[in-house]
């Protein structure tokens, strides 16, 4: 009898749920890998469109305001403030300064304000790709991202990225927009102390204004005024222009000239009016005075000693007496 020559089929095996557990978490972990370098590489060359915290406000109903301008542009004071105000080492160190957070940290374990450590990379690194809050996981991740810009991006970047899309008010983003609010012009010229103001927002800018700030807003923003010297003297903001030609100096046009803003105590940022040097008449220029008649009295070196009296233009002589 012949055999049968159907085939048969047996049946997979299928893997243990740990072992695919496992295997969807590697895939993950290389998409994200992948999907993540691939992102930062686009935002190297490309403004991000939108962040997590202006999603936030745009949720809220408060909107979100951005004007995006090229580090190329933005006044070289803007960059010193905020090296000065957030993180004076940004030329010297890879994304992390270890030394400020551990001082953030003994700060805050003995109670008080909370600080943070973070420097100029990190905060760029929450602010383009992740979101604010989230405690450690989000430090984390925070961190991952801030090793990969600081290797795809450089410092040039890192900082036009940062001045872009940092908060500077409610619905404000960005220095160029925040200038604008402000005080009425772009971030192409802005004075030390305009740029001072905008720097001193960014740790609580929903709280903090840059019209008339009052206490502690206040001190800092002088701080951050005076830093800014230091900054340019030390050379902090070197690498940010090294190989490129940095913005000079410059005054604000007249028609976009900042307003006053009236009860500020800081210092106005508009620059005093022009003295005008009038010729007075030789008639109306008041004479010297004349030293006639003009008795200094001095008091005498002998005591109870009988001084003479000077004599008087006026006084008349006696007669002599008449002869015999």
């Amino acid at each position: 009898m012949a055999k049968s020559t159907i085939p048969t089929y047996r049946r997979r095996r299928s893997k243990p749920w740990p072992r695919r557990i496992f295997g969807w978490i590697v895939k993950l972990v290389l998409i994200f890998l992948v999907g993540s370098v691939l992102w930062v590489l686009l935002y190297r060359f490309v403004p991000p469109p939108i962040t997590a915290t202006m999603l936030g406000d745009v949720f809220a109903g408060r909107g979100a305001t951005r004007d995006w301008m090229s580090i190329g542009e933005i006044d070289r004071d803007m960059v010193r403030a905020a090296i000065a105000a957030e993180d004076s080492k940004f030329c010297q160190h890879n994304g992390f300064d270890f030394e400020a957070i551990e001082d953030a940290m003994k700060r805050n374990a003995s109670g008080g304000r909370i600080r943070g450590g973070s420097t100029i990379s990190q905060q760029t690194a929450k602010n383009a790709f992740l979101w604010q809050g989230g405690g450690y996981a989000r430090k984390g991740v925070e961190a991952y991202f801030t090793f990969l810009i600081e290797q795809l991006w450089g410092k040039r970047r890192i900082m036009e990225v940062y001045l872009n899309v940092a908060e500077t008010g409610i619905g404000t983003y960005g220095a160029n927009a925040g200038a604008e609010r402000y005080f009425g012009h772009d971030a192409s010229a802005l004075s030390a102390t305009e740029a001072a103001r905008i720097a001193a927002i960014l740790p609580l800018p929903k709280k903090r204004g840059a019209i008339a700030p009052k206490g502690f807003t206040r001190r800092y923003g002088n701080t951050i005024s005076a830093r800014i010297g230091q900054v340019r003297r030390d050379g902090l903001d070197a690498c940010i222009y090294q190989g490129a030609t940095a913005p000079k100096d410059k005054a604000p046009p007249p028609s976009k000239a900042p307003r006053e803003l009236p009860g500020s105590e800081y210092e106005t940022a508009t620059p005093p009016p022009p003295e005008v040097t009038v010729d007075m008449p030789a008639a109306e220029e008041p004479a010297a005075p004349t030293e006639t008649n003009t008795v200094e009295s001095t008091p005498s070196l002998v005591p109870d000693e009988p001084v003479a009296s000077p004599p008087v233009a006026n006084e008349v002589a006696p007669s002599p007496p008449p002869s015999n």
